[in-house]
């Protein structure tokens, strides 16, 4: 497939129905990454740490972990930004399926693969908006 068949294919516009979910699982993604998992991370809460104190890496890990979800959090709200996040949460996520499996002994090791679904569904739609950030769409 030639370059500016890849790029035509990339403009296709989706009809309202698929923006509407699409927003909405950017947001309601957003608001979990801030609120559900980054902010316990960042306030240091109960249980945040006693997970974080399980694999053994330190605290400093886990505020990390929540600056990254808050960030991508923030990205997810951000059009231009969203595809680029989402995408960099997929990454986020398979490293916390791999630490699940690995210092935790698979528990709740289902719950980051769960999470990758939508954000691939919103990866693939913003896939326009992160070629234009890279600029390869012409």
């Amino acid at each position: 497939m030639s370059s500016t068949a890849t790029a035509t294919a990339i403009r296709v516009k989706p009809s309202k129905s698929v923006v509407r979910t699409v927003w909405t699982l950017q947001i309601l993604l957003g608001a979990f990454f801030a609120l559900g998992s980054a902010l316990p991370k960042l306030l240091a809460l109960p249980s945040a740490t006693v997970a974080f104190d399980a694999i053994g890496a330190g605290h400093w890990l886990m505020y990390l972990t929540g600056l990254v979800e808050l960030a991508g959090a923030i990205g997810l709200l951000i059009r231009r930004l969203a595809g680029t996040a989402a995408t960099a949460l997929i990454v986020f996520l398979a490293c916390a399926f791999a630490t699940q499996l690995t210092a935790l002994h698979g528990e709740n090791a289902g719950t980051p693969l769960l999470f990758m679904v939508p954000l691939a569904v919103i990866a693939w739609n913003r896939r326009a908006e992160v070629a234009q950030l890279l600029g390869i769409a012409r």
